[in-house]
């Protein structure tokens, strides 16, 4: 045997064979190309994510604060209450209170209260302070009368220009002729902020406050009672439904052309968009059924309907996990069906149920689409009692705040995106924690 055949005949015993190599060297390269490209798809997708979340953060964490004034007002009498009567009637008009709110800013400011030359002045000094103040000093006052005479230190909200100015959305370098804030403007606020009677505090009106025209005085309360008035809803009602219609089709129907209908049709109405389900809430439960437009309740019907397929879908398939055994062993030692069931079966596939109960809740507390078409863009000021009162939902409220022209609309709209996927986060936390504390194996 020559030289050559020798090799090629070593070659071939230990793998070495030319062409195999080849072979070999090019699905390995594939195989690395391929993870190459699927590394770099993931880091595309975090990286966008990444964005995402530095814009939403960067544009919204401001809203948390608040800046906010310290005045010594007096509560004049004569003002506020001529009569005398102590009556709400006479107490509750907030105007009266703005009057006192801007006499105690012209006197911090040495501003005359009269007077056309000082015209101008009084009017760049109310703008300072929030239109809401007069309420915060009405809502004191009906809360305590004997305030009535007294001179009180409160501190009320500044205007959304000036709370602006003070985070730095509105630079001082801007020409006077193009800045939303003038410079005697800025003075005051200087002035103020090194006496220590202008602050940013932490806004709880963010969490308290409803609907308003002004951004300073604008919160997420309603919207997120409304929203919780809804998910509570969804929860009574689709999590029962949903679960006993799934037992019925997994263990006690028959198998034959009408389930096989009924399947289709859940599946299919899973993929159904959002808005069609606001239209037939409209159709069914406000011109039907008569119930009120813009209420809770209208709300959580109809995102009842449009969870249902997700839970009877997830459900389904945790009780199909649970192993054939189980029901046999049960059935073996004299165990009915529905004791199977309840007893062993469904205890069992409760993590599946839970995961799919809370992602349906999850989808449903982000849904804007149905509820716009129900009339849920309402303009609540006051937070809802009950879920036949008119109300909002947050991701509502994101959407009618992105639409409004006042900058400081922006960062409301932010933060409550930032509060939005807060709670979505948390709940699909939940769903992996429940899916893991009460998950068995075999």
């Amino acid at each position: 045997m020559s030289a050559s055949e020798n090799i090629t005949t070593q070659n071939i015993i230990t793998g070495q064979d030319p062409a195999r190599a080849a072979r070999l060297k090019k699905r390995y390269a594939s195989e690395r190309r391929f993870k190459t490209f699927g590394a770099f798809a993931v880091l595309v997708g975090i990286l966008f994510l990444a964005l995402l979340f530095i814009s939403i953060f960067s544009k919204g964490y401001t809203a948390f604060q608040q800046t906010s004034i310290q005045l010594t007002v007096l509560l004049d009498e004569k003002v506020i209450d001529k009569k005398g009567t102590r009556k709400i009637k006479d107490l509750g008009k907030a105007i009266r209170y703005s009057k006192l709110v801007n006499r105690a800013l012209y006197q911090k400011f040495d501003i005359p209260l009269k007077g056309r030359d000082s015209k101008k002045d009084r009017s760049l000094a109310k703008k300072i302070i929030s239109g809401e103040a007069g309420v915060q000093l009405r809502d004191m006052v009906l809360n305590d009368h004997g305030l009535i005479g007294q001179s009180v230190t409160v501190w009320l909200l500044a205007s959304g220009n000036a709370d602006s100015f003070i985070k730095g959305q509105i630079s001082r370098d801007t020409p006077e002729a193009r800045r939303q804030i003038k410079d005697k403007q800025v003075a005051w606020l200087d002035m103020m902020r090194e006496e220590g009677t202008l602050e940013k505090q932490f806004n709880t009106g963010l969490f308290t406050f409803g609907a308003s025209s002004r951004p300073e005085s604008s919160g997420i309360g309603a919207a997120a009672v409304g929203s919780l008035y809804m998910m509570l809803i969804v929860l009574a009602l689709a999590l029962p439904i949903g679960v006993a219609a799934s037992i019925y089709l997994e263990e006690f129907a028959p198998t034959n052309r009408w389930t096989d209908i009924i399947e289709v049709n859940i599946n299919n109405l899973a993929a159904v968009p959002s808005i069609v389900f606001g239209l037939l809430g409209l159709a069914v439960f406000i011109n039907f059924a008569g119930l009120p437009r813009s209420a809770s309740i209208v709300g959580g019907l109809v995102l009842t309907l449009m969870t249902l397929p997700t839970i009877i879908i997830a459900t389904r398939s945790a009780l199909k996990a649970v192993p054939q055994s189980i029901r046999q062993a049960a059935l073996a030692v004299g165990a009915s069906k529905t004791q199977s069931i309840f007893h062993h079966v469904l205890p069992l596939a409760t993590p599946g149920i839970l995961t799919g109960t809370i992602i349906g809740l999850a989808k449903a507390l982000g849904e804007t689409a149905p509820l716009l078409m129900i009339g849920m863009v309402a303009f609540v000021k006051e937070i809802p009692l009950s879920p036949m009162e008119p109300a909002t939902a947050l991701p509502v409220q994101i959407y009618m705040w992105s639409g409004a022209a006042e900058r400081a609309f922006v960062e409301r709209t932010s933060a409550a995106i930032i509060v939005l996927l807060a709670f979505l986060v948390i709940m699909n936390m939940s769903a992996v924690i429940l899916r893991r504390r009460f998950e068995r194996r075999w």
